[in-house]
């Protein structure tokens, strides 16, 4: 069943497009991925969903409520934890968790018993009773996931969740995730690191330039990669002329300059690596390590936008903000 539809979605800033005719659907109970590099298009699309910026064409439906012309009519279906906290820095962790339920009409009661087990589940316990503005990065994003579900959305909203936290942080956050969805929530995720989307997503849509450009489950998009064979051989010298005559003596094998002194071999059918091995030594050049590589949803993702993964996640962190 169709929890959320968008069809054509459309917005530009100034004459720059930042979304551009995106449509796609996410099922009831399902982790929908939303990958890009910087600047494709990923905040805007989230913000039109939730309501904080009204799209120059399209619809979007949420719960089979239309939102289009009245982006507030689905807000007490949604949750949502924006990339950069917009919680309360004066405020303690249980006060601003309060507050919150609050505005989703929470009686006094009920917001101080959902805040006080949210803080328990979260490891926040003994931080709410302290400021917000004191936490550290990691527990900062926590709470304001915490805040994002006190009033039990059916649908949460993620833009970027563990950007810049440190790793038990980053584990726990998605383990509560994963364990919000088993419990029949819906999330649309936005995020750069590549591995938390294919540990957690169930489809994944790419977004470029702001298109969408492909949409599918993790299993269908690795799977064609990992009917390859490939090899990553650690070479003393990788000049522009060795593959060509790699190319020449290999024509079955194709080889790519992953980096430099590493070399990338891919075949249909196991790759006699002895055989490779001896040419190479032949040419005067060294083999220092050899290894099989089991292909991922990065190289999918660098194939479709020819963009590498750690240049993204640097200038992502450098900036500490949205896209």
């Amino acid at each position: 069943m169709a929890f959320l539809e968008v069809d054509q979605l459309s917005k530009t800033y100034e004459k720059i497009i930042a979304v551009d005719g995106a449509s796609f659907t996410i099922h009831e109970g399902e982790i929908f991925g939303f990958l890009g590099p910087n600047g494709a298009g990923k905040t805007t699309t989230i913000n039109m969903l939730i309501g904080l910026a009204r799209p120059d064409k399209g619809s979007i439906r949420i719960g089979g409520i239309d939102c289009t012309g009245n982006p507030k009519a689905a807000q007490h279906l949604i949750g949502v934890v924006p990339d950069e906290s917009n919680l309360y820095p004066e405020l303690t962790g249980f006060d601003n968790l309060c507050f919150c339920a609050a505005l989703y009409g929470m009686r006094k009661q009920e917001r101080e018993t959902c805040a006080h087990e949210l803080l328990e589940t979260f490891g926040l316990t003994d931080a709410g009773r302290r400021k917000f503005g004191g936490f550290s990065k990691g527990m900062k994003r926590k709470l304001t996931i915490a805040a994002g579900i006190i009033h039990n959305p059916p649908i949460l909203f993620l833009d970027e969740p563990t950007t810049g936290i440190d790793v038990a942080s980053a584990r726990q956050i998605r383990q509560i995730l994963t364990e919000l969805n088993n419990s029949g929530t819906t999330i649309f995720l936005t995020t750069h690191y590549i591995e938390e989307a294919e540990r957690l997503c169930h489809r994944i849509a790419f977004i470029v330039d702001g298109q969408i450009v492909r949409i599918d489950t993790v299993d269908s998009l690795i799977q064609p990669l990992q009917e390859k064979h490939v090899l990553e051989l650690a070479v003393s010298n990788s000049e522009p002329a060795l593959y060509d005559n790699l190319a020449t003596a290999f024509p079955h094998l194709t080889f790519e300059g992953f980096s430099q002194g590493l070399i990338r071999v891919e075949a249909d059918k196991p790759v006699h690596i002895g055989t490779l091995i001896h040419f190479l030594e032949d040419q005067g050049i060294e083999v220092s390590e050899a290894r099989k590589v089991r292909r991922s949803l990065e190289d999918i993702f660098v194939q479709i936008t020819s963009i590498e993964i750690d240049s993204m996640r640097k200038e992502k962190e450098k900036k500490g903000g949205g896209v």
